[in-house]
């Protein structure tokens, strides 16, 4: 006999990774590996969005990733969002307990509000309450649950397949597209730090080196070369 938590609203078994116990104990898949930063171009997000489809699930899919994309928020601080801490009128998001149990808000454009807000009026509709996090399990019986991080990395490998993205995409990568554009935007390393929830400027400064070298290419492009010969006449 199966749990109730093991199957969904039509008696079919759940996928572990939507289980709490996934993994639990084990070693992450990718210890000991590194992989360099792949920022994604605006088109590319926009694909992984089209690919979440109109379901209900697909709504919640798509807001969440505006949100890491538009945010710079970490998986995790994105999940332990509740309702109260999204603010879609005045465009602001508060992280109650960051990295290092820190705290900040941060910005939230009138475009990115407009996809949350499609996903909070469907949330409002499953009947979801408005103490569960503000993304959520919507299928029975675990309506309102919250969802892990592990379902987010499979669900971004599954939608970069579907929209043909080859690069290797996952929620931290949405962390980097975000710092990397408003570098590219011209925005303070000050601003950036506080919307990253960075202890320090120099940890912010390291990082977008690390993403987007700009100023380095520029100078590197700039830089004269000598003109090829003109074709021999023998």
């Amino acid at each position: 006999m199966l749990s109730t938590d093991a199957v969904d609203r039509r008696g079919y078994r759940r996928s572990p990774v939507t289980l709490a116990d996934y993994r639990r104990g084990c070693p992450p898949p990718n210890k000991g590996r590194t992989f360099p930063p792949e920022p994604l171009t605006p088109q590319e997000v926009y694909a992984l969005m089209d690919a979440c489809g109109h379901a209900s699930a697909g709504r919640r899919n798509r807001a969440l990733i505006m949100l890491l994309w538009r945010t710079g928020l970490r998986c995790a601080e994105a999940l332990a969002l509740e309702p109260k801490d999204v603010d879609l009128q005045r465009g602001e998001v508060r992280v109650l307990h960051g990295k290092g149990d820190r705290s900040r808000v941060v910005a939230l454009d009138p475009a990115a509000a407009a996809v949350l807000e499609v996903w909070a009026r469907e949330r409002s509709a499953l009947k979801v309450g408005p103490r569960r996090r503000f993304f959520c399990v919507i299928s029975q019986p675990t309506v309102g649950a919250p969802l892990h991080s592990a379902y987010v990395r499979e669900l971004l490998k599954e939608l970069a397949v579907k929209a043909g993205i080859e690069k290797r995409v996952h929620p931290h990568g949405l962390r980097h597209t975000y710092a990397s554009w408003l570098a590219e935007q011209g925005t303070p390393v000050h601003h950036i730090r506080r919307m990253l929830g960075h202890g320090s400027i120099a940890i912010t400064e390291r990082y977008l080196d690390h993403l987007n070298p700009a100023d380095v290419l520029a100078a590197m492009r700039a830089v004269p070369w000598p003109e090829a010969p003109p074709p021999s006449t023998m």
